[in-house]
């Protein structure tokens, strides 16, 4: 396989309906635009189409009882959310020796169900990209999401050839950021609208994104980070797969939810685009 995403598919309540949403959904369906092969390791309920929800992708499905609902309300430009999580973790003993072999491994928890005992099986070969913003996530008795530690960064950091998360994951402290950039070779804080700083061995760069008019970000961080770490796999220097990655990103929030995944066509512009 050339890409594995593992976490769990979300339903995305909306006030017109619902769709398809989560990490796993935005990254593998991105790495579509340049890969052949990619794969999802997932758990939802029964009734969750994953056909529908993952054209083109390999879904490995693990039953549950139910799929994570998230609602997401974008107040005064912040995003506030509500969660109902699935009950079924995602372990090491998930990952069979087929899967292991993927070139790419993007962890990916959504909310805090991927254990970081995976991070041991993963061959030494394979590169590993990590979007935390799960396991930075809890959530009160009526599912009100709040920020937590990141109690595992420790364990996983030194191991992942790629880190990407929102500054408004860590509450935009960029002390945090700096602690974690400390403990990898390659870490991304993104910045919405203003691009994104990369961290290359604890030194920060700038980058910035092109200006284009927003219609819905949900999704756009996980694109960002899938675009990245195929860039990086590929050899693309850090900087200028950072630059890569925001146009893909900043391409996607031009769209209504649901409808702004890259083509084959808009990887090949944005690699053409920047120099």
């Amino acid at each position: 396989m050339d890409y594995l995403a593992v976490g769990h598919v979300t339903e995305d309540l909306w006030p017109d309906g619902k769709t398809p949403g989560g990490p796993v959904l935005y990254a593998s369906r991105t790495a579509l635009a340049w890969l052949d092969h990619v794969g999802v390791l997932t758990a939802a309920g029964d009734s969750f189409d994953s056909a529908a929800a993952f054209p083109g992708v390999d879904v490995r499905l693990i039953s549950a009882p139910s799929t994570t609902q998230f609602r997401n309300l974008y107040v005064n430009g912040g995003r506030r959310q509500i969660v109902w999580p699935c009950p079924v973790r995602i372990t090491a003993a998930h990952l069979s020796d087929e899967l292991l072999g993927s070139r790419i491994i993007h962890l990916a928890p959504v909310c805090n169900e991927v254990d970081a005992d995976v991070i041991a099986r993963i061959p030494a070969g394979a590169f590993v990209g990590v979007t935390p913003q799960g396991w930075l996530r809890r959530w009160d008795a009526q599912g009100a999401v709040y920020a937590a530690g990141w109690e595992d960064a420790g364990a996983i950091l030194p191991r992942a050839n790629a880190t990407v998360f929102s500054i408004d994951d860590v509450a935009g402290d960029w002390d945090i950021v700096r602690a974690w950039a400390a403990q990898t070779s390659i870490l991304v804080a993104t910045q919405a609208a203003e691009g994104c700083t990369l961290f290359l061995n604890g030194a920060p760069i700038h980058v910035p994104a092109p200006r284009v008019a927003q219609v819905e970000p949900t999704g756009a961080g996980d694109i960002f980070a899938a675009a990245l770490f195929i860039a990086l796999q590929q050899g693309c220097e850090p900087a200028r797969a950072c630059a890569i990655a925001n146009c893909v990103a900043a391409h996607s929030v031009t769209f209504p939810h649901g409808q702004g995944f890259p083509t084959r066509r808009d990887a090949e512009h944005c690699a053409e685009a920047v120099v």
